[in-house]
């Protein structure tokens, strides 16, 4: 029997979910392939033709392989290029036109909303020339009740914290602190959700709340240790 004939499923989702790196041309990544064509034929359906919501949702988590969960909401079209690396919670809304790239492994909590066109990767390459061809995994979760406006991208790695909104066009490139409102390219601490913005923050309202949320996050993203 040929290597690439005894992956399966598990031993893919195992190596992707401890961050394992996917060579170029290697059984895994033979393996990606063949999941990407199958996720394909599924979403060729969801998107070629009108569906109920009933239908939608067994499509979806026909691509996913997960237990149905009778409150999940999506509008077409939704593309992926495996689909077996989703979860996602109870109340969850997906609008049109999103794209998941969840080999990497992409979780979405309790009734978290995706606006239009929002991109989920999971997925980096190697920044050596030499290593151009390899992947490298990392999961993208989201909290409870968080909200994604729409055209952001999350890149790899990503925790959304609780209630926290992500707003339209950012693009977020770290970890988001739970209850703020981060926006722009790359994505920034711009508020805090339950009132109030960043220049009420300096102005004294809500300031030592404000500067606990966003002191981490800020470091991050500008690089400081």
């Amino acid at each position: 029997m040929k290597e690439e004939e005894t992956i399966v499923l598990e031993t893919f989702l195992e190596h992707v979910n401890k961050g394992r790196p996917v060579r170029a041309d290697s059984p895994m990544q033979q393996y990606m392939t063949k999941m990407a064509f199958e996720a394909m034929k599924i979403t060729f359906e969801l998107n070629s033709s009108f569906h109920t919501p009933e239908e939608v949702r067994k499509l979806f988590f026909q691509l996913t392989g997960q237990p149905e969960e009778e409150t999940f909401r999506m509008f077409p079209p939704f593309t992926t290029d495996c689909g077996k690396n989703i979860r996602v919670g109870k109340n969850v809304f997906i609008n049109s036109g999103c794209r998941f790239q969840d080999q990497g492994g992409i979780t979405l909590g309790d009734e978290t909303l995706v606006g239009h066109n929002v991109v989920f990767a999971t997925l980096n390459h190697g920044f050596a020339p030499e290593d151009r061809g390899t992947t490298y995994p990392k999961p993208i979760r989201t909290g409870k009740k968080v909200w994604i406006g729409a055209n952001a991208t999350i890149l790899p790695g990503v925790t959304i914290g609780d209630h926290a909104i992500v707003a339209a066009g950012a693009v977020v490139t770290k970890d988001v602190p739970a209850n703020v409102i981060v926006g722009g390219v790359p994505a920034k601490v711009i508020g805090i959700v339950g009132g109030g913005d960043k220049n009420d923050a300096e102005k004294g309202n809500q300031s030592e709340l404000f500067r606990r949320r966003t002191s981490a996050f800020s470091r991050k993203t500008s690089g400081d240790p």
